[in-house]
């Protein structure tokens, strides 16, 4: 989740995956974390991240300007492009994602432990079911005997 806001969309597998093995932690979370940015999500949230840095920097850039910036990157998709923006908005892309990653990587954390923990009880509860079902059968045949 941390990459997913912080990294420029298409460098993200790149740097989580890496530090899930380093961290010993999960790739599969590490590669799912990073979909919160896709192709979908970024034309909302690129612009709210670098708006919000702009405004923690005490830029002046507009939010009708941000958009129109990242949307000339897009049609584009060139480094000439991305390096047109400036350092004032590139600056405000990485505090607003750091800022946003702030926010969401402990929500989003707590949220995978319950649900983690709620299915890990539920599979134990069904296979405690199964046993006791197995057992209680056994102990009907061996009554019939």
């Amino acid at each position: 989740m941390f990459y997913g806001c912080t990294i420029p969309f298409g460098f993200q597998l790149l740097l989580s995956i890496p530090t899930a093995m380093i961290l010993r932690g999960s790739k599969l979370g590490a590669t799912l974390g990073t979909f919160v940015t896709n192709h979908f999500t970024i034309f909302v949230i690129y612009p709210v991240q670098c708006w919000l840095g702009n405004r923690l920097l005490g830029g002046s850039l507009s939010y009708g300007h941000i958009v129109a910036a990242l949307k000339e990157v897009v049609q584009e998709q060139s480094w000439e492009s991305v390096m047109q923006l400036g350092g004032e908005l590139l600056e405000a892309f990485f505090l607003g994602g750091f800022v946003l990653a702030a926010v969401c990587v402990p929500l989003t954390y707590f949220a995978v432990l319950r649900f983690v923990t709620f299915s890990r009880a539920r599979r134990e509860a069904r296979i405690a079911r199964r046993r006791a079902r197995r057992i209680a059968h056994k102990e009907a045949k061996i009554e019939r005997k």
